[in-house]
């Protein structure tokens, strides 16, 4: 079974829903509180990626997963790191915004710094990227079912609300499955490399947390805003990037998902265990 057949639908829904989830002025934040706004997309959009490269060298990852570990920096925050906010005490309205807004920002990025990747390390596996394609794709399986969630409710918002509650439960069901089948299918890739890029994954997303709660820290935000900012930074769409990896128009190779693999696994951990510390903080207990 190719993998790309469950990842491509999963990775619609999930941004449908992301649709469902936001209204036109969740992306007007920044003029009413630039500073955390500007501090979460720059840490997503600039620092991660920065960091994934150094690490990526600095660990010795081989081409392939080298591009496939930027790939996931790339990448905008999910879904999920909107309940992970709400978990964490955070301050959920800029979580939907920087989700909103690094949904839309990475569709033009993204392209750009994968092109200076594969252009740099691609000729030694014979990995090029087809820019267009990637950008095509993206509109496709992104913005557009967005823009389709948005105008569901704004026109619908009962039954937006509605679906929302149904599409949310399925959400995380289907990333299951969907590492499920890609875990059985790459077992031997994925078990040969577990050690480097699970060390390489964790120094990524920790200094990613550390980068946005120094950045939260020097522009004086409040301790709602810097749990939002660290959680933005750290959680990545796993899904966008295994649908980019595999996808036949783009880099139809496998190998170069299983970075995004290991980074969903490792990324719900340990932020699930950040969120009990800033749940144990916020309560005092």
């Amino acid at each position: 079974m190719n993998t790309i057949w469950i990842v491509l639908p999963i990775l619609t829904l999930l941004m449908f829903e992301l649709g469902l989830n936001l209204k036109v002025e969740d992306f007007k934040l920044f003029k009413e509180r630039p500073k955390p706004v500007i501090a979460g997309l720059v840490g997503q959009i600039v620092v991660l990626p920065l960091l994934a490269w150094l690490i990526g060298n600095a660990f010795g990852l081989e081409p392939l997963l080298l591009i496939g570990f930027v790939l996931i920096a790339c990448c905008p925050g999910g879904s999920s790191s909107n309940v992970f906010s709400m978990l964490a005490r955070g301050d959920v309205a800029l979580s939907v915004s920087l989700t909103a807004c690094s949904s839309v920002l990475t569709l033009f990025t993204l392209p750009v710094v994968m092109d200076v990747v594969t252009a740099d390390v691609g000729n030694v596996v014979h990995v090029h990227l087809p820019v267009g394609k990637l950008m095509m794709q993206n509109l496709v399986l992104m913005f557009l079912p967005i823009v389709a969630g948005i105008a569901v409710k704004a026109r619908w918002e009962s039954a937006a609300h509605a679906m929302h509650r149904v599409l949310s439960k399925m959400a995380f069901p289907a990333l299951i499955l969907l590492a499920t089948v890609f875990f059985v299918q790459n077992r031997t890739t994925i078990m040969d490399n577990f050690g480097v890029l699970g060390a390489s994954v964790t120094a990524l997303i920790l200094l990613a947390m550390g980068v946005g709660m120094a950045m939260a820290w020097l522009m004086r935000l409040t301790g709602k805003e810097r749990r939002t900012i660290v959680i933005e930074i750290g959680m990545q769409n796993a899904a966008q990037a295994i649908a980019i990896a595999g996808s036949p128009i783009v880099f139809n190779n496998e190998v170069i998902a299983v970075p995004a693999i290991i980074y969903a696994l490792l990324m719900n951990i340990i932020l699930i265990v950040y969120v009990a510390i800033a749940q144990r903080r916020v309560t005092g207990s």
